[in-house]
């Protein structure tokens, strides 16, 4: 046998075998050249690549043992060949080269496992493969050996078959111990580390370094500790300094490239003036910018940092086309056609069949990781820049981009750019692949394939069409937009609403909007069925106008079972790609042609001595075009002075701080700062953190320093106030903060910080006139803590003036005049008419509050509540110190506020999602029951219907291959042809019905669910509002309702369809091989087992990601917004490390979220696969009872149940995740109630109340059961067209009367009669809409005028103008474009303050009730607004009761009674005269306001 190959011996016959010559020789060498060829590179690599040192472990030492033994073997082996067999040797130098060979080869293996070590490499992938190699080759002699042994005596051999026995277990124990990773090199063990660092390769590959978060979050509900650290290479900081770096060359290597290119033109134009050439550079710089800016420089220099890893998962692709495509070539047809081939062939194919599969789709999962975690690097990066970007971007940029696009950049552009790295590949791979099916197809089919070509070319423009239809049927969002719009407006301005009794007018609006929706999404839903059947039944088009071209273009073209089945099994792989191409190319072209805003700051400022502040000769502007706002700038500010700044409106006072600051562009002069800076905004910019956090900003805490800013902020009367004191969380942008309270915290920080100079833009606007004088003392004048500091302050406040070093006066943006206050008053310019002006307003009417506060004390219980938890709802906040939030017991609040936690409803979010188990089947039963069950039973039957005709077409295609072949020709193609075509068009008309079905379910259910949750919150009393952040039920009709419209139903329609797909399968495999039942069910076990476990931790992941993102954006807003404060105080390093935090700890949860996709893909498709295996070794059994036709039909069936499989999962956890919004939806039904709008068969008189008489019985009302008492034991009646003030201290309980007649809160006891009628009896809006309220702060709702003073359109257009000409609004809406059809803007922006006070007194006006309450505004509006209501009133309301609570005296002076409320109830009543006189409450407050 001295031939290396003899094909008579190895594959025509029953017994194969390879020849002893090929076993000594190929078998023992593959495995040795591979390691030779090779190691010079890997040792090349390990150099290049070095983790540090590892220890020597008791693995190593295993693995070097094993080694020096294998090698010891091939000596011993080859001196036992010299000496006993040296006769031998003649014939066959062979076999005494081979063990030689060999034990190199091993010593080599023991060098790399040395030389690992020393580098650190852990798991070796490279010795793993040769290990394989090195078992597999010797499973052949193995098998010759055992034959051998089985068969014929060896006695004189034993020797040698011992020694190859133990030789295979060592090489067996060799790979048993590859499979282990070594541990961590020296110094490098990480806490929590995430175990991919600790895994082999096996594991690497196979993801069961996962299997324990896995088993853990379905023990018990994940959070956020037992998610693993992130690796270094994903952390932020990682990932920018390098992408900096790279970034940084990047744009140096283009900018000397262009200055080589400069250079050149420089050589040529050189005896040209030197004139022109200036032109040149400016083009070049510019050039230079559109460069950088194109985005393709940040594609490159991200392409640069993470190609290299990416390019491994390309490799892995690669490869798993090539395995993809050998499956068909293998179907086992060929072996069922031959009658007398042998059965061990069938087990070979079946076997290649199964290996091919599992190394296809090991290698997709390997790719597909690859792919999600450069996505998630690339969106780790491009967070990082834009935000490193928004720190420093300049005014013109900020003018150009909204705070909103900036988030909305990080959001859903940073997901596009994740999703094109993933479909990167997709976009050259898809074309190779479909043109290697068509290949194949034209090797099966001849020209017929070209059929196939057409019918893609025509589904899918088809597809395309649709989509851009439906693109177009956005207007949904519109829609959407609208509603959510409105609903926004619905609950901020709920108060008025119930008070003026137009929940109706709201409701239908809102519902005209949903209908609109619904119409638009019913639409869009049919287009998307049409392109879902014509998809799915791509696959039958495809075949059927294939196999209908070659059967009728000629007689001899026969189907037989190979042609079908193998084509079945290439258009199968055909769909793939082509569904992915249009999709891909979509989302590349997209992210190349989206650029990333690129421009810089530029802040220069001179250092100078002397002065703190100089400006010289300065001319600025906003951006680089625009207009000039400051002109002829020249202000010297000398150190430790007061500056104060004033001016009219509009005057350029904030923007001369902004030059100071550097932040708007310099056009000529020049600026110098001297020192540190610290600046107040206008616009107090909060963080949402402690308030202590928002004081000490970033520096440490020194307790006494601390105390001292707070005591002169005039902060600690509030800080008593707060729940927490000073460690109360503060909602986003100050939410829970009053505006005077946000306006001091900002200036403690300022204070704080200790700088030099202090830039303050009109800090004392906010607060009270008391507290602004406090504060002007104890902080910025001559006695304050920054008195010996420069300070220059912008005001209105007139009385601080005198006390300034230097006054400068703006006027359109050019200083006018400056000098002191004497000087100026002196010099009779503009400063002294603007003097004159003010000081006659400036009489401060004082008003009359408690000193130190201004909150108003009512809304105290609520708010305590309020700011621990609920606020944590509304702004997301998932903080890192977790265990601060759970130590904050209960213990630490002020007594109100523990009753009023203990009695907070349970909204709190994130309570669903624990008990989201069992909670599921109740949900999906409440879903079904909301769409009926006479729509639920016709789609099951269509879905089967579908399916069965899917089978039946398929089992005709197997049959018609099994017909026997007379003469060449097979009879009656023409008919077998229609059979198949109307069968497969009966499913595609089948698919069609039930994703339409299925859209109209949903869409009757979501419009059922909306409609009940729109009823029951409008329906909630007010103090439901008032716990509940309105942030949680937007939420709910936003992103709850959507899901409910869309995702569920898209879910479900996946979800039913390969459910069933997947009982086709099952049926057709079982219909071929009966016995296959018995493996199908253990793996549909295995199958159950694996998909439970994945889908309890995959929600929680997804929980645990979302809630994790929001805080990035919270964070990202905050900056935009302060970027200003931020550059000022000099803390961006601060700010850019917390947004690292908070980006990774988003990551930490992301990372695990799609590391679970895969674990469960790998572990399903070996489920798979398994069926795979199963079908062909069952078809090669039973080879002599089955047709080719059937066993065909079953494994190319079984070949889609991987997909199948990992697509149910898929679609299931969708289904999952989003089923929680219908539970969080119907939250919200069984919330408390308030009493019935209207009340049936009540027998009110329409004209009721005709006087307007109000009794008071023992009144007492609560704001909860519980808290204290708001009123009690108020006992009073006001008599007709009494005019009755109320006044009060804060918190004596003035509007909690207003509260108790509109019923907005119920009686606690008592009651209260208008007209006799005991309010209590009747229905809500029969009260609200009889009586009138006029409310402190005016709401406008986005609409038309008209709607806003009538959204019942009650009243005529005549009317409506006579309660504006009332109004005083007469000129100012017919001066409007569209007059009463002007439409206001959310919460009536595009009008003034005072005019929006006016429409409100206009719709008091137009309901002209006999009752009239007015709740006077706390913010003085301006002086003359104030003047027109109060006459307005006085003239108007002359025959009503009128109740006004006042908080400036001089207003209720006239009236026929004032009441006096102290701690809710009743202290003083009288007429005000007669309280004066008898000098009692009443009398202090006139002597504060000055009035008597």
């Amino acid at each position: 046998s001295a031939h290396v190959c003899d094909w008579n011996r190895t594959w025509y016959t029953d017994k194969p075998d390879l020849t002893e010559c090929f076993q000594n020789t190929v078998l023992v060498w593959f495995p040795c050249v591979y390691l030779w060829l090779l190691a010079p590179f890997y040792a090349l690599h390990l150099y290049c690549h070095d983790h540090g040192r590892i220890s020597v472990s008791s693995l190593c030492t295993a693995k070097m043992v094993l080694g020096f033994l294998l090698a010891s073997f091939g000596f011993v082996e080859f001196f036992y060949i010299l000496l006993e067999r040296s006769q031998e040797i003649q014939n066959h130098m062979v076999f005494l080269l081979s063990p030689i060979i060999r034990s190199l080869t091993v010593v080599l293996a023991i060098c790399i496992i040395q030389l690992e070590r020393i580098r650190g490499c852990r798991s070796s992938v490279f010795l793993f493969l040769f290990w394989v190699l090195a078992v597999v080759c010797s499973l052949v002699p193995m098998r010759s050996k055992i034959l051998l042994v089985m068969y014929e005596d060896i006695s004189n051999d034993l020797v040698r078959y011992m020694a190859f026995f133990s030789y295979f277990s060592l090489q067996l124990a060799q790979l048993f111990l590859c499979c282990f990773a070594d541990q961590p090199p020296e110094g490098k063990t990480v806490v929590n580390a995430c175990p991919v660092q600790d895994a082999s390769f096996l594991s690497k590959i196979l993801f069961w370094w996962f299997t324990g978060l896995v088993v853990k979050g379905y023990r018990t509900p994940l959070e956020a500790k037992d998610l693993w650290n992130l690796r270094e290479e994903d952390r932020s900081n990682k990932i920018i300094s390098d992408l900096e770096e790279e970034w940084t060359t990047e744009c140096a290597k283009q900018m000397s490239s262009f200055v080589c290119y400069f250079r050149q033109e420089k050589a040529m134009a050189a005896d040209v003036a030197l004139g022109t050439r200036l032109p040149d550079q400016a083009q070049i710089l510019r050039k230079l910018q559109k460069e950088q800016s194109s985005g393709f420089c940040l594609l490159r220099t991200l392409a640069r940092n993470f190609g290299p890893y990416f390019l491994t998962g390309t490799l892995c692709i690669i490869f798993h086309d090539i395995f993809m495509f050998a499956i068909p070539q293998v179907l086992l047809l060929g072996f069922m056609k031959e009658e007398e081939a042998p059965l061990w062939k069938g087990y070979f194919y079946a076997t290649l069949m199964f290996l091919l599969s599992c190394l296809q789709s090991l290698l997709n999962h390997q790719y597909m990781y690859t792919c999600f975690t450069v996505g998630m690097r690339v969106k780790t990066a491009v967070m990082g820049l834009v935000y490193r970007k928004s720190l420093v971007i300049n005014s013109a940029s900020r003018r150009t981009c909204t705070v909103g696009e900036i988030v909305n950049l990080v959001s859903a552009d940073t997901q596009k750019l994740m999703d094109f790295v993933v479909y990167f590949n997709a976009v050259w791979l898809a074309p190779i692949e479909i043109a290697l099916c068509l290949f194949f197809l034209w090797q099966h089919l001849g020209p017929s394939a070209l059929a196939g070509i057409a019918t893609v070319i025509l589904i899918f423009p088809l597809n395309g069409f649709i989509a851009k239809k439906r693109s177009k049927l956005q207007v949904q969002m519109k829609y959407m937009d609208g509603r959510i719009k409105l609903m926004n407006e619905i609950l901020n301005g709920i108060k008025i609403l119930k008070f003026y009794a137009w929940e109706k007018a709201f409701l239908e609006q809102v519902l005209g909007y949903r209908e609109k929706e619904l119409k638009a999404l019913k639409k869009s839903q049919i287009l998307y069925s049409i392109s879902i059947a014509s998809f799915n039944s791509s696959t039958f088009l495809i075949a059927f106008a294939m196999f209908g071209v070659y059967v009728l273009t000629d007689d001899k073209n026969v189907l037989d079972a190979q042609k079908v089945f193998v084509s079945m099994a290439l258009i199968n792989i055909l769909k793939t790609p082509l569904s992915q191409l249009p999709f891909s190319s979509f989302n590349c072209s997209f992210v190349l042609l989206s650029p990333l805003p690129v421009s810089n700051l530029t802040c220069c400022l001179l250092f100078s001595d002397g002065e703190g502040v100089l400006i010289d000769n300065g001319t600025f502007s906003w951006t680089k075009e625009g207009p000039p706002c400051l002109r002829r700038i020249n202000v010297r500010v000398p150190k430790g002075s007061l500056v104060a700044v004033v001016g009219h409106v509009g005057s350029g006072k904030s923007s001369l701080l902004s030059a100071m600051l550097g932040e708007t562009e310099k056009r000529s002069g020049n600026v110098s700062v001297k020192g540190s800076v610290a600046y107040v905004p206008q616009q107090a910019w909060i963080q949402n953190a402690t308030v202590q956090e928002n004081v000490v900003f970033g520096r440490e805490k020194q307790k006494t320093w601390y105390q001292r800013v707070l005591e002169a902020c005039a902060l600690l009367p509030d800080l008593n106030i707060l729940p927490a004191g000073d460690s109360t969380e503060i909602g986003e942008k100050g939410l829970n903060l009053s505006g005077g309270q946000k306006q001091r915290v900002s200036l403690a920080r300022a204070v704080y910080r200790k700088a030099d100079i202090y830039l303050l833009d009109d800090p004392l606007s906010a607060v009270d006139a008391h507290v602004g004088q406090h504060i002007f003392d104890k902080v910025i004048g001559p006695k304050g803590v920054l008195r010996d500091k420069t300070r220059v302050l912008v005001t209105h406040g007139m009385s601080f003036l005198p006390q300034a070093d230097l006054i400068l006066v703006l006027v359109e943006g050019e200083i006018t005049e400056s000098g002191s206050y004497q000087e100026l008053l002196s010099r009779h310019g503009a400063f002294a008419d603007f003097i004159h002006t003010f000081a006659s307003n400036d009489r401060k009417e004082s008003i009359t509050e408690a000193p130190m506060s201004d909150i108003d004390e009512e809304q105290i219980p609520e708010d305590l509540g309020k700011l621990t938890e609920v606020d944590k709802a509304r702004t997301g906040r998932v903080s890192f110190e977790q265990e601060l939030e759970n130590n904050y017991t209960i213990t630490h609040l002020s007594p109100p506020a523990r009753c009023s936690l203990i009695n907070m409803p349970s909204f709190l979010p994130f309570t669903y999602c624990k008990g989201s188990q069992t909670m599921v089947p109740v949900m999906y039963m409440e879903y079904f029951k909301t769409i009926g069950m006479a729509f639920i039973i016709p789609i099951v039957f269509l879905y089967a219907f579908q399916q069965g005709a899917s089978l039946a077409y398929n089992y005709w295609l197997s049959l018609w291959a099994d017909e026997p072949i007379v003469n060449g020709t097979q009879i009656d193609t023409d008919m077998k042809l229609a059979v198949y075509g109307a069968l497969g068009f009966a499913q595609g008309i089948a698919i069609f019905g039930t994703t339409v079905a299925i859209s109209v379910g949903g869409i009757i259910a979501s419009r059922h669910l909306h409609m009940d949750l729109l009823k029951n919150v409008l329906h909630s009393p007010m103090s439901f509002f008032e716990t509940t952040p309105s942030g949680n039920l937007l939420n709910r009709f936003a992103k709850e309702i959507d899901a409910i419209d869309c995702m569920i139903p898209d879910g479900l329609k996946m979800m039913l369809g390969y459910l069933f797909k997947l009982m086709e399968v099952c049926i057709i495999v079982m219909l071929a091989t009966p016995f296959a039942m018995v493996v199908l069910l253990p793996l549909a076990i295995l199958y159950a087992f694996v998909q439970s476990f994945y889908v309890a931790t995959s929600c929680q992941l997804r929980r645990l990601e979302s809630v994790s993102r929001s805080p990035i954006y919270t964070h990202f807003n905050e900056t935009v917004q302060g970027a200003s404060v931020i550059r000022a105080f000099g803390e961006q390093h601060r700010f850019i490390v917390q947004a690292n935090k908070r980006v990774d700890f988003n990551q930490t949860s992301y990372f695990p979220r799609f590391v679970a996709t895969r674990w469960l893909a790998v572990n399903l498709e070996f489920v798979g696969n398994g069926v795979v295996l199963a079908a062909a070794i069952l078809s090669v059994m039973g080879k002599d009872t089955l047709s080719p036709g059937i066993v065909g039909l079953a494994v190319s069936h079984s070949l889609q149940v991987t997909g199948i499989l990992s697509w149910i999962v898929r679609s299931w956890t969708d289904v999952e995740n989003n089923i929680v919004s219908v539970e969080r939806v119907k939250e919200y039904f069984d919330t408390p109630k308030e009493a019935a709008w209207k009340v049936e068969g009540s027998s009110l008189p329409l004209a009721w109340p005709q006087t307007g008489t109000i009794e008071f019985q023992d009144y007492g009302l609560q704001y909860r059961k519980g808290l204290d008492w708001a009123l009690r034991g108020i006992t009073l009646k006001i008599q007709e067209r009494e005019k009755v003030g109320i006044v009060g201290r804060t918190g004596a309980g003035k509007s909690s009367l207003a509260l108790g007649i509109f019923r907005i809160l119920e009686a606690a006891k008592g009651e209260i009669y208008i007209d006799g009628v005991n309010i209590a009896e009747i229905g809500l809006h029969d009260l609200r809409s009889r009586i009138t309220i006029i409310p402190q702060d005016p709401v406008l709702f986005s609409g038309s005028l008209r709607m806003n003073l009538d959204p019942f359109d009650a009243y005529t257009d005549e009317e409506i103008w006579t309660s504006l000409e009332l109004a005083h609004l007469k000129n100012f809406v017919s001066n409007l474009p569209d007059k009463l059809n002007y439409e206001c803007s959310e919460g009536g922006e595009n009008l003034s303050l005072g005019q929006r006070q006016l429409v409100c007194l206009a719709r008091a006006l137009l309901r002209k009730t006999k009752i009239l309450v007015l709740d006077e505004a706390t913010a003085a509006v301006d002086l003359e607004t104030d003047t027109l209501i109060q006459s307005t009133i006085r003239q108007q309301f002359e025959d009503c009761t009128v109740l006004t609570i006042a908080h400036r005296l001089n207003t209720i002076m006239d009236y026929t009674r004032v009441i006096v409320m102290d701690k809710g109830h009743i202290s003083e009543m009288d007429s005000p005269a007669n309280l004066i006189s008898s000098r009692g409450q009443f009398y202090c407050m006139c002597r504060e306001a000055g009035l008597v």
